[in-house]
């Protein structure tokens, strides 16, 4: 994952209300009157969250953000102090996290009040993974607490992140990141089937699907610069199946391919390309091709093509092994009288120092060229 300190701030500035927005918020706090305590049924939370403009402003997110994740605002628990979670194990790494963070809470706030949310959003975390022993703390969890936190407070923030945690993030918070990794190959049978020369690229230039990790990690958190955005995406995967975050990860390929096809086929290039999320993306319009993907293809299926995909890139690997191998045994074998005598024959004329440089040289090559297409393979998530 990107390193935090190499990002940008996030940008808080509250632009004037669409035509479209007025009507959505309009549409929601209609429908919130007409509601029982201001309890909406699943099916209208759904629709709030998954049609244009989401939920439109925190305030509503405050009220609906609870509904639609589950949680029972009359029935939240004490949060600990931040002192008696400091021996906790992983309390360093996630102070360390935190303190890192800065970028992302609001520009311009008081210090004590920018104090006060650090501690916050440290005792939120270490507070779900203290409950829950076998999920792990991972970088990039914070950037979806901090966004909880900001919109509906510390004692709502956590009661989110606990149901988020054993649900959505679950896979995110294995032992290891394999069934992640392996999740995000989800991604190929997509755009196989959506755009076969995309992928024959993203293929051919062993890019893999590290560029797509902190998308998928932090629900695009960690990655974006506009708060507007990031909110308005967890109003739609709040009320989205557990791996819609792949399906929107396709749908931003889809959407930039002719900008993709036209970059040179290689790791480095394409993978900064892919990583780099363009300003003003059009999200209204990648989650309408999202939700559209999402309906299109069933799980199962991808799954089936996933193993396909495994299964070849193993016998590729065990091919390239064994080839490696067959050349050390025929190297290790004893030379014939005559070969030695033509290999000695060429040394004694060829080894200046130019030549012994150029050798050298070559062979460090091969050996990157080796090492480095090895662990395009465990970038991609294939073991």
């Amino acid at each position: 994952m990107n390193k935090t300190s190499d990002q940008r701030p996030l940008n808080f500035k509250k632009s004037p209300e669409s035509d479209g927005e007025i009507k959505k918020r309009r549409e929601i706090k209609k429908c919130i009157e007409q509601s029982i305590d201001q309890n909406l049924s699943l099916d209208v939370l759904a629709k709030l969250c998954l049609t244009p403009y989401g939920l439109v402003n925190d305030h509503f997110r405050r009220i609906l953000w609870p509904q639609i994740a589950g949680v029972d605002v009359k029935s939240l628990e004490r949060a600990p102090t931040l002192k008696e979670l400091q021996y906790h194990p992983e309390y360093n790494q996630v102070v360390l996290d935190v303190n890192r963070s800065l970028k992302r809470f609001p520009p311009g706030i008081p210090y004590n009040q920018r104090i006060a949310l650090q501690d916050q959003l440290t005792v939120l975390i270490l507070r779900v993974i203290q409950k829950y022993p076998n999920l792990r703390y991972y970088q990039g969890y914070h950037d979806v607490a901090v966004t909880f936190l900001l919109v509906v407070g510390e004692e709502i923030a956590y009661a989110i992140m606990e149901k988020l945690s054993t649900t959505h993030f679950s896979e995110c918070m294995q032992e290891t990141m394999e069934a992640t990794q392996r999740r995000l190959l989800f991604i190929w049978p997509v755009i196989k089937s959506e755009n076969p020369e995309l992928l024959s690229l993203c293929k051919s230039s062993t890019v893999g699907t590290l560029f797509a990790l902190p998308w998928y990690l932090t629900w695009f958190g960690h990655s974006l610069n506009s708060y507007k955005s990031v909110v308005r995406l967890y109003d739609y995967f709040l009320a989205s199946p557990i791996y819609t975050p792949i399906f929107l990860t396709a749908a931003i390929l889809l959407y930039r391919s002719n900008e993709i096809l036209k970059e040179e086929c290689d790791m480095a290039s394409v993978h900064c390309l892919l990583s780099t999320l363009p300003e003003n993306l059009p999200f209204e319009e990648l989650l309408r091709t999202s939700t559209m993907l999402v309906n299109k293809y069933n799980l199962s299926e991808i799954e089936n093509d996933v193993e396909v995909l495994i299964c070849q890139e193993k016998k590729l690997r065990v091919a390239e092994e064994n080839m490696v191998i067959n050349r050390r045994r025929q190297m290790s074998r004893p030379a014939k009288a005559n070969q030695i005598f033509s290999i000695g024959h060429w040394l004694s004329k060829s080894s200046t120092s130019k030549s012994l440089i150029l050798t050298s040289a070559l062979s460090i090559a091969v050996g990157i060229c080796v090492y480095y297409y090895k662990n395009q393979y465990l970038a991609a998530g294939i073991s």
